[in-house]
């Protein structure tokens, strides 16, 4: 079964809000064995949605709407998708009742202008919503099945998941789609297809995406099949290769992210860390202590940008910063030792480099990054170029800052 999702609203167009919904859609109808291969956006247009409409119900099953169900002029998809049809609009009591009771409830005076929303589509289904006052439509039109959501996430989420969900189960026969996502880094792109090429090549029901983040490469392998627990089996069956081929490099799966998986095995470690940061900014102590119950093993973060604050808060050698500059390996070495006398932690941890854009020299370009780690009486100290904006170089430090952490524990 193919589904097919259109996002109505100019101002998805215009760039000034973001389209969570069409990801949302696609990740849930996924998981309902179905198949989505279009999203279209279009603007508070009837002659350009209805175009859209008639485009998608030649090629899809299913056409999922969200937005335009609003009380104003320019919420058109109700009116539009009754035209297309061919239905009048009938005013259902109901639907009517409820929205003055909502406004009723909240002590505003009922507005005139949201009787628009009590009108459906002859013959439509309509969904209640719970959360805002635009109710949900089905309509099944010659073998087709157009559903109509409002925009806002917090209103089409639970109503999609507590009415179409269901809807589209029976009509598939309960076919699933499962999914995991299994998270490296350390490698490139290109060095992660080589040591999986012929995974990536698997065809349907089972397959594998390659997807490059900063200094992150996600594999996603999907399982198509009549229940969970085969699918589950298939799933299992392709990580194990991938585990197998990126030990090493793989550091969580789904929606874990890298803090998690450092602050699992300080925990269960039991050490505790303290870092200073100077191009990072506190970038790293924020994503340590995003964790909940990060107090058991994160003592402290210093903000060192300064060579005075290197030396008073740090105990950094003055002829050590003079010899070798602020950016430099030695540096970096002698603020993870200070930093970790300071704090009493059994790992410390220092950062220094040049996020730019300014700042660099032929010697110490932008995004030259020096980082250390001091764990009892180990000591390294990592030197690293990164490209980009100054927020993706600082980004980009603190992932290599948690990966050195995890890889030495």
């Amino acid at each position: 079964m193919k589904a097919e999702i259109i996002s109505i609203g100019t101002e998805i167009l215009l760039g000034h809000i973001v389209n969570t919904n069409a990801a949302y859609l696609s990740q849930r109808l996924a998981e309902c064995g179905v198949d989505v291969f279009y999203h279209t956006t279009v603007g508070d247009n009837p002659a350009r949605l209805s175009s859209a409409l008639k485009q998608a119900l030649g090629r899809s099953d299913i056409v999922i709407t969200s937005g335009g169900l609003g009380p104003t002029v320019d919420d058109i998809t109700t009116v539009t998708v009754a035209n297309l049809t061919g239905r009048p609009l009938v005013l259902d009591k109901t639907i009517l009742g409820n929205l003055k009771e909502y406004f009723r409830v909240r002590k505003h005076r009922f507005p005139p202008e949201n009787i628009r929303q009590a009108y459906v589509p002859e013959g439509a289904k309509w969904i209640a919503n719970n959360v805002g006052t635009a109710p949900g439509l089905i309509i099944e039109y010659e073998g087709k099945t157009i559903t109509c959501l409002p925009g806002p996430p917090g209103e089409l989420e639970p109503m999609f998941d507590r009415r179409i969900v269901p809807y589209i189960r029976k009509m598939t026969g309960c076919w699933t789609i499962r999914s995991r996502t299994i998270k490296t880094t350390g490698l490139a792109e290109s060095q992660v297809n080589g040591m999986v090429k012929d995974l990536l090549n698997l065809k349907p029901p089972t397959t594998v995406g390659i997807y490059a983040k900063l200094k992150e490469v996600d594999l996603k392998i999907m399982a198509k099949a009549k229940d969970e627990k085969t699918a589950g089996r298939a799933i299992r069956k392709v990580e194990k290769k991938i585990r197998s081929r990126l030990k090493g490099y793989i550091f969580g799966c789904d929606d874990e992210r890298l803090e998690d998986a450092v602050a699992g095995i300080l925990a269960e470690k039991k050490q505790t860390i303290a870092v200073a940061e100077s191009c990072t900014g506190g970038l790293l102590s924020n994503r340590l202590t995003d964790v909940s119950g990060s107090s058991k093993y994160f003592l402290m973060g210093l903000v060192a940008y300064s060579n005075p604050v290197k030396i008073d808060g740090l105990g950094v050698n003055e002829k050590t910063l003079k010899k070798y500059g602020a950016v430099s390996r030695q540096v970096a070495l002698e603020m993870a030792k200070g930093i970790r006398v300071v704090a009493g932690s059994d790992i410390g941890l220092g950062i220094t480099g040049i996020a730019g854009p300014t700042g660099g020299t032929r010697s110490k370009p932008v995004g030259l990054v020096y980082i250390a780690l001091v764990i009892n009486k180990r000591q390294v100290v990592k030197e690293f170029h990164f490209k980009g904006s100054r927020s993706e170089i600082k980004f980009q430090t603190s992932q290599a800052a948690l990966d050195l952490i995890r890889k030495n524990l």
